[in-house]
């Protein structure tokens, strides 16, 4: 580790957040585990549960909203009144089943109070790091909150799932009501600079709504400008098939309770998840590795997931199963990590901002479609069906890119120019 990195981590409001922000994203992922399975279990519903998860990925698509609301808040207050209210919410739930009032109904009620506490988290970060972080080591905190948030989301939705299997969905909601507690205790030490505050304080006087119409003109603008540097460049077609893949997670997030419960019950569900969260783990830590080889190449290896996939859910070994379906999600883990790199080598630090923003709302927005079409379908057409047919979301990909000369013949990351995927350089924008 660098010193920059070691001196990130003598900063005692840095290591406040970063652990609160541990703690919070795993109370997330067990309450989000436990919900779709407690949903499957009382109503035995695909239907059900692909709503509720449909509801619980809305932050996706939500959080230019929740931008303005923070700015005009005190960040403090924010993040730990959110714990507050997730932990009261959550432990509400075991009491209520202790009482036999627990229902679906309760669990659509309690999903978007929980929904929204979890919008603001991501607002309050890119907020509050400038207040706590030099300005020379904000790259190696994000990259920290990033990378191991994201690897232990993945371990959390696993250990939920075991969770689930030996101990239950209602008392997996006690322990989950701990992890808010303790956030909200680790949030409480922070002590934010002082800096502007007669500022902040005129801004949070004004009233919200123009905050909010000044945002979405803002985000509007970035959007449009994203689309602007897009248009013609390969990256419009890459955005299509990641569009259509997260679709298929969102179907397979909403239908892998049923699945798992035809398997074996909760255990299986929770392998499945352990097993998703493993092999795009694996996939992440070994990407890098992937870089002097052909883009294209790498593109149409998630036609390899495709047929783990599929296989996983042909084969009648519940073992064999769960280890195809994580071995299906290497790919995918693969080819997030060499994207991300790609933009950052392809575009330009000032248009970085407003690439993400295109990026994320085009293929984000099928996440929570997903959940509610896979819930839908799979009543109709079953989930064992339905979850084969979700394979064609990584198959998608490897197909069109073999039907696309240009997509195949993409250089490899480490090599990778504007020119190779059409994106115009600032001299070429000007003549």
């Amino acid at each position: 580790m660098s010193t920059p990195d070691r001196t990130l981590w003598r900063n005692a409001d840095f290591r406040y957040f970063f652990v609160g922000q541990l703690v919070t994203n795993a109370g997330d992922s067990l309450y989000t585990v436990a919900m779709l399975w407690l949903a499957f279990e009382l109503s035995g519903s695909t239907l059900i549960t692909g709503t509720l998860n449909a509801i619980l990925l809305l932050p996706w698509l939500l959080q230019v909203f929740a931008g303005p609301l923070v700015d005009r808040l005190s960040l403090e207050r924010v993040l730990v009144g959110s714990q507050i209210i997730q932990g009261i919410v959550v432990l509400a739930l075991p009491l209520m089943a202790a009482t036999g009032d627990l229902h679906v109904g309760i669990l659509f009620a309690v999903a978007p109070v929980l929904m929204l506490a979890s919008l603001v988290m991501a607002p309050i970060e890119t907020a509050l790091l400038p207040r706590i972080v030099d300005d020379e080591r904000l790259s190696s905190a994000n990259a920290a909150l990033s990378t191991v948030t994201l690897g232990l989301d993945m371990m959390f939705d696993a250990l939920g799932g075991g969770f689930v299997a030996v101990f239950g969905a209602t008392t997996l909601f006690l322990v989950d009501s701990a992890t808010f507690v303790v956030a909200a205790l680790l949030f409480a030490g922070l002590r934010l600079s002082t800096t502007g505050a007669d500022e902040c304080t005129e801004l949070r006087s004004e009233t919200v709504a123009p905050a909010v119409r000044s945002a979405l003109r803002s985000y509007v603008s970035d959007l449009r400008n994203g689309v602007a540097v897009l248009r013609g460049t390969v990256f419009v077609e890459l955005i299509l098939t990641t569009a259509v893949a997260n679709f298929t997670t969102g179907v397979t997030l909403a239908i892998l309770p049923a699945f798992g419960n035809g398997l074996g019950g909760p255990a299986v569900y929770g392998l499945l998840l352990g097993a998703l969260g493993i092999g795009r783990f694996v996939g992440s830590f070994v990407g890098p590795w992937f870089e002097g080889v052909p883009y294209g190449k790498m593109l149409l290896s998630q036609g390899v997931g495709a047929c783990c996939w599929l296989a996983a859910v042909l084969v009648s070994p519940p073992a064999l199963t769960v280890f195809l379906f994580g071995l299906a999600w290497v790919p995918s883990g693969i080819s997030g990590v060499l994207s991300s790199t790609l933009n950052q080598r392809v575009f330009p630090d000032d248009l970085l901002g407003r690439i993400t923003a295109t990026k994320g709302t085009a293929s984000g927005a099928t996440l929570p479609l997903g959940s509610l079409v896979g819930g839908a379908a799979a009543e109709g057409l079953g989930t064992t069906t339905t979850m084969a047919l979700t394979a064609s979301g990584f198959a998608f990909t490897a197909v069109y890119v073999l039907l696309r000369p240009r997509l195949r013949r993409l250089p490899p990351v480490r090599a990778a120019e504007p020119d190779d995927f059409g994106v115009q350089t600032e001299a070429e924008q000007v003549a």
